[in-house]
């Protein structure tokens, strides 16, 4: 009996030890569709390929067909890293690395196939998309996808994926912890952003009336699918912009089961839920809310009267429906509200309207409130096995009210002379600012494919904007009210586009097409060519030429600006104004080595022109050099500006467990206004580096279902250009405060200050139990505290009487999600 018991209970230990040490498993389950129809699918093979155990064993292959609505469904998958592959009779293979599976949620895909331009007798296809190539076919050049596995994991990133594109070749930020988006010399202003493929506002809280500016993103990485970056000679259905385009994708929710995630952190407190709208029906939810940590301290009164608390709220969702007849329906929106007020405001801390001037006996307070939202419908019915038709319905809201106020003070000491504090003795609102712009866009797009050769696009985009803004601020020694803009004007645009995508064969490709833009506004029109090729005359290389003529409004302030003449009177003079234009040439190469590295080399030239510039022959001003700063002055459409350098990208994609990616840009960026000098424009750095890198550890505690990830970044570039002071000769400060007279706009963007530099390094400890899945973050940001100069102002407080905005310092963020 006694030997009985025994066997049982080391039986019972066992069997402990083993359900103990089991690895949690999880599901991975999706739909594979024709790219071009939407049609599903039927019998596609499915592979998924685990990453090799930490202990050297080979990996796991785990196989599925797709069923006869393109489904499939592999279930028992090891947490931790895997691969997936695709491939169907007649289709380019899709292959997909680095996909994480964790224990708190499913693994749910949506995977398209593209028909192959090659005939085929076999299902063995060995074409593919290869890693960081864009989703958009036809988009050939000047473009890379973006994973959510990226922005998740590159150091610096804030879980915010605007901020990831700072780590890639020719983009580069203002250094100062804004978001702006710098691409290749070019104003942020000029950055597309785009939500589920629709132009949507900044996606910034606390943004600006030139769509620049932000600190805080509302865009989130924990419900966003892959998406594309895209940085010149744009294909066809691109249109109203110059610099870049960010083509931002939400993922569906999850469709079967309900789950959510929760977290907390030093910039906010968030929480996600998704799920079914109802059993075997397909459709499905998915919705975030997001509080900042620093706002709610504050509602509880426990940070005191501290200025310039960032107080922030902000919500995304969206809702898929499909439906037996009509195709599949998806309701989407991105919305958030933000608010600060700084006492004693410098350009140290944040720009503002005016000189930008601090003066010992004026205290400037700001009081900034903003807010937006982006919602829209869309649809995607196809006809037959062919054709295609997407159509959207889209509104966009954003405002912005600014109050700025002039105090006079006095400073008190105590009887040993030591300061106490400033005291207000008059306060008065200087610049007052309140901006609504309500935009409504409808668009549709048509999609039909001859066969795998041919395939067309055409589309049509109606877009009316419904501005009302009102600004005015104290001028001269009278500080009488000055009116800057007060218009409510509705606007309209038309853009039209028609792409063409030729495969002769498998290394040649031809993306071809015209892009038509109307302001109805001013009966401005444009009528844009775009050509793309791409050769790949060796299976590990490919030459990559394109060209495009583009064109975008200017801000819509710009067109109202009320400005004084010379004879005293008041007109908007700018209302006529033309379409900013450019010419984008673009020549690339790139060498694959090995599944997982490619070396890419491009060279770009922006021509551009029809610029608009002050209408004084003695003037530096271009609205390309605008930023945070604004100028309302009398503009014609006779600058020009160039754009050209190269860049160079190494990169190895994570695989066994490591990444790096090294790239560096050698570039120049000019600009001529009125005045006949060719001059720099603030964006010329002349050149920047980047280094990321970092490691994985899997496998890691006693059931091996922990991971912990080390990653790391270095960045170098050069000064950003400012107006500077007025000196003597000498080199002393010659500002006059008492004639508002400070900046040397002669030597306008010839010098910068320091050379801006960071150290970033991040760090991400995962655990996945049974049923959900815990993870910390840490990102420790620029942790040298290197505080360059980035630009300078007259401080009167401040040794020698120039102040400094600096480089953001050091911060850290930690942050705790949980996923079940």
């Amino acid at each position: 009996m006694k030997q009985k018991l025994g066997l049982a209970a080391w039986l019972a230990v066992f069997f402990s030890l083993q359900l103990f040490g089991q690895i949690p498993t999880q599901t991975v389950r999706g739909v594979v569709q024709d790219a071009d129809s939407g049609l599903p699918l039927v019998g596609a093979t499915v592979s998924l390929h685990t990453d090799a155990a930490p202990n050297g064993e080979h990996s796991n292959v785990i196989g599925s067909i797709t069923d006869a609505q393109g489904r499939f469904r592999l279930e028992k998958v090891p947490v931790g890293r895997v691969s997936l592959r695709v491939a169907y009779l007649g289709y380019d293979a899709l292959a997909i690395p680095n996909i994480v599976v964790n224990s708190g949620k499913e693994v749910v895909l949506a995977l398209e196939l593209r028909e192959s331009a090659h005939t085929l007798a076999t299902a063995t296809v060995t074409a593919g998309r290869n890693k960081g190539e864009a989703l958009n076919e036809m988009a050939l050049l000047g473009a890379r996808a973006i994973s959510p596995e990226e922005t998740n994991r590159y150091a610096g990133g804030f879980n915010d994926p605007s901020r990831i594109l700072a780590n890639f070749a020719g983009i580069t930020s203002t250094q100062d912890g804004s978001n702006d988006i710098i691409v290749r010399g070019n104003s942020p202003k000029y950055v597309q952003w785009r939500l589920e493929g629709e132009q949507i506002t900044n996606p910034n809280h606390f943004g600006d009336q030139s769509a620049v500016g932000g600190s805080v993103s509302i865009l989130n990485n924990n419900l966003l699918a892959a998406s594309d970056f895209l940085t010149g000679a744009f294909a066809p259905e691109f249109g109203d912009v110059l610099s870049g385009v960010y083509d931002v994708r939400l993922r569906a929710g999850n469709n079967e089961r309900f789950e959510s995630v929760v977290g907390l952190g030093l910039l906010g407190m968030e929480a996600t839920l998704e799920g079914p709208f109802k059993k075997d029906y397909g459709g499905s939810f998915l919705v975030n809310y997001r509080y900042s940590t620093a706002g709610l301290l504050s509602q509880l009164g426990l940070l005191g009267d501290i200025s310039g608390v960032l107080k922030f709220q902000d919500m995304t969702f969206k809702l898929v429906f499909p439906t037996r007849n009509m195709g599949v329906f998806s309701v989407y929106g991105l919305g958030g509200m933000s608010t600060f007020r700084f006492e004693d405001v410098t350009p140290a801390i944040w720009v503002i309207p005016g000189t930008n001037a601090s003066r010992a006996e004026i205290r400037n307070d700001f009081d900034k409130k903003a807010h937006l939202f982006n919602t829209g419908i869309k649809n995607a019915v196809n006809f037959g096995e062919k054709t295609m038709l997407n159509t959207a319905l889209t509104y966009s809201n954003e405002g912005i009210e600014d109050d700025i106020f002039e105090a006079g003070i006095v400073k008190l000491y105590d009887d040993k002379g030591v300061f106490l504090r400033d005291s207000v003795i008059s306060k008065r609102l200087n610049f007052q600012g309140t901006l609504q712009k309500p935009v409504w866009r409808a668009s549709a797009t048509l999609h039909h494919k001859f066969n795998a050769r041919h395939k067309v696009q055409i589309g049509s985009k109606y877009t009316l904007f419904d501005y009302r803004f009102a600004q005015s601020q104290l001028r001269g020694a009278e500080n009488e009210r000055f009116v800057l803009l007060d218009f409510a004007e509705k606007v309209g645009t038309v853009r039209n586009f028609a792409t063409w995508k030729y495969r002769p064969t498998e290394k040649l490709s031809f993306v071809a097409g015209l892009h038509n833009m109307n302001v109805l506004l001013n009966q401005k029109s444009t009528l844009e060519p775009r050509l793309a090729l791409e050769y790949l005359p060796a299976p590990a290389w490919a030459v990559r030429l394109g060209y495009g003529k583009h064109s975008t409004m200017e801000s819509i302030h710009h067109y109202f600006a009320k400005v004084e003449q010379p004879d005293g009177s008041v007109t908007e003079p700018n209302r006529d104004l033309d379409l900013l234009k450019a010419d984008h040439y673009l020549l690339g190469f790139e060498r694959r080595i090995g599944k997982d590295m490619r070396a890419k080399l491009e060279f770009y030239y922006q021509r551009l022109y029809n610029l608009p510039v002050e209408n004084v022959d003695t003037s530096y001003f271009a609205t390309i050099v605008e930023g945070l700063d604004f100028r309302y002055v009398d503009l014609v459409n006779e600058g020009k500006g160039r754009n050209y350098g190269v860049e160079l990208t190494l990169e190895k994609f994570f695989s066994r467990h490591y990444y790096f990616l090294l790239n560096a840009s050698l570039f120049e960026s000019k600009y001529t206004p009125l005045d006949g000098r060719e001059r720099n424009t603030p964006f010329n750095g002349n050149y920047m580096v980047n280094f990321l890198c970092g490691k994985e550890f899997p496998g890691l505690g006693k059931r091996k279902n922990q991971t912990l990830g080390l990653n790391a970044k270095v960045f170098v570039g050069g000064a950003r250009r400012i107006i500077p002071l007025l000196r003597d000769a000498q080199g002393n400060l010659a500002a006059d405060p008492a004639a508002n007279r400070y900046w040397d706009y002669d030597k306008a963007y010839e010098t910068g200050l320091d050379t801006p530099y960071q150290v970033l390094l991040s760090a991400s400890y995962k655990w996945n139990k049974h049923r959900a899945t815990h993870e910390i973050f840490l990102n420790l940001d620029n942790i040298t505290n290197h505080k360059g100069r980035i630009m300078e102002f007259y401080d009167a407080s401040e040794p020698g009487n120039i102040g400094h905005m600096t480089q953001f310092g050091f911060f850290p963020n930690l942050m705790y999600r949980a996923y079940f």
